[in-house]
């Protein structure tokens, strides 16, 4: 199976939900139940994750706690205490060397100069290893944290995030590679010559520039997006060099992967020049019997005042306080416009109607992996199903989330990467100091470069 693909390795990113990806991970005994605030914990993680050669590390970020029902909400800890993670990152870089470090940052809850200048100065400070995972908000509630009494409609969201990233781009190429001469002999610090200043003007926004920042080592810090929408999509085709994606199956895998691959011609990208990274969720045991018995545990946490939220957050908001757990999902949900994330709504309806899955039995799936694939079984076995979908063309890495932290991490590092290590599926170094090495991603070259070349050319 390993030839289909003998010249590439797996990507492989962490996602470090605080305590693990799990809903009830917090009350595993096992966990770090105080993870949010405590940088000691997130120290460790990164440490570990580097040794193993992971691609990078991924903080997801929200900027509003939930609203609802504070009964029910009190046993759900997800963004209600844990790090800015910029501001996190930036404290990792100083005790690592070769991990990526990325965060997410909402394009409909920022502004662009100050997006850019975060992640140049991030990826400054870790020596060209910052990624920005662009997201438009699925949570609600943030838009009353910032003068709006209503969130961006998902289209409308979107067609500001398009803008808001070439945006940031621009700035990221304020300054040529070699502007900066810092030479005391004839008392000159840059090149008036290799400044250039933005002058966008647009639907959106309105900047002038320049960014205050030195053009950063990547040249722009890798770009991640996470939608799975058709907006989403080509959001990902036109601007995105890695993405984050729910996929259930290999066919689906598949579809993904063609199907935003084939976009990226129109805007003059190679297939390459973008990673598709699922969501995967491993269970490992040293037996079979051992990984289903660690999942079962883990799901016998899921309180269901928390399996029904966030089953309803997935669902768009959609009321299931007076529904028999134990019955089939309403049909209204079928209906139901939500203006939140659209690709966990479609696939929880599809789980509920092709599977006739109850309320109980789909808020356990949903919650299991907050709407990712969770595999469960042995290193043997897990390595099986990352190998037959990145050599059937489904993926070309995974974003891997441990079910509980840090002992989750600590499983997949002892018993999973080795056995992808002795199968030639990943590497046992890096490639390079920077994230675009590691990923195989090419250093941009500055639109001003270009025009000058052109110019030469001509």
């Amino acid at each position: 199976m390993r030839s289909a693909r003998p010249n590439e390795k797996l990507k492989l990113g962490a996602m470090f939900h605080p305590t693990g990806h799990h809903v009830a991970s917090w009350l595993h005994e096992g966990s770090q139940i105080d993870a949010g605030t405590n940088f000691r914990h997130y120290a460790s993680l990164c440490q570990r994750a580097e040794q193993a050669k992971f691609d990078l590390m991924f903080l997801a970020d929200a900027v509003a706690v939930r609203d609802g029902d504070l009964g029910p909400l009190s046993r759900w800890p997800q963004y209600m205490a844990y790090f800015e993670p910029i501001t996190l990152l930036s404290a990792l870089a100083s005790i690592t060397s070769r991990i990526g470090l990325c965060a997410t940052a909402t394009t409909s809850y920022n502004e662009p100069y100050n997006v850019a200048r975060k992640f140049a100065s991030l990826d400054h400070i870790s020596g060209g290893r910052a990624g920005w995972n662009v997201v438009t908000s699925s949570n609600l509630s943030e838009a009353y944290n910032f003068g709006r009494e209503a969130h961006y409609e998902h289209d409308a969201r979107y067609d500001r995030a398009f803008e808001f990233v070439e945006v940031v781009q621009g700035l990221w190429d304020s300054w040529d590679d070699d502007a900066f001469v810092r030479d005391r002999a004839s008392a000159r610090y840059f090149d008036p010559t290799k400044l250039h200043t933005l002058n966008h003007k647009g639907k959106h926004f309105s900047v002038r520039g320049p960014l205050n920042v030195a053009r950063p080592p990547q040249g722009h810090p890798v770009i991640f997006q996470a939608g799975s929408s058709e907006v989403g999509r080509e959001l990902a085709a036109r601007t995105a060099e890695a993405v984050f994606t729910p996929q259930h199956t290999l066919k689906g895998a598949q579809d993904f992967y063609r199907d935003l691959k084939g976009r990226m011609a129109k805007y003059g990208r190679p297939p390459e020049a973008l990673k598709v990274m699922p969501g995967f969720n491993p269970v490992v045991g040293r037996t079979a019997a051992e990984a289903e018995e660690k999942h079962r545990y883990l799901q016998s946490l899921i309180h269901p005042d928390v399996g029904l939220i966030l089953l309803s957050n997935a669902l768009g908001n959609f009321d299931l306080s007076n529904v028999d757990l134990d019955g089939p999902l309403p049909k209204e949900c079928d209906t139901h416009v939500s203006n939140m994330g659209q690709t966990s709504q479609k696939n929880v309806i599809a789980w509920a109607r092709d599977e006739n899955l109850t309320v109980r039995q789909l808020y356990q799936r949903f919650a299991g992996a907050r709407g990712q694939r969770t595999v469960m079984g042995t290193a043997i076995q897990i390595a099986d199903e990352m190998e037959q979908w990145f050599c059937g063309y489904g993926i070309d890495g995974f974003l891997i989330q441990p079910p509980y932290l840090p002992g989750g991490l600590d499983e997949f590092i002892e018993l999973v990467i080795p056995e992808l290590q002795n199968r030639g599926l990943f590497r046992t170094e890096y490639e390079g100091p920077t994230l675009r090495d590691n990923l195989g991603l090419k250093r941009p070259t500055s639109r001003y470069a270009e025009t000058a070349s052109s110019r030469v050319a001509e």
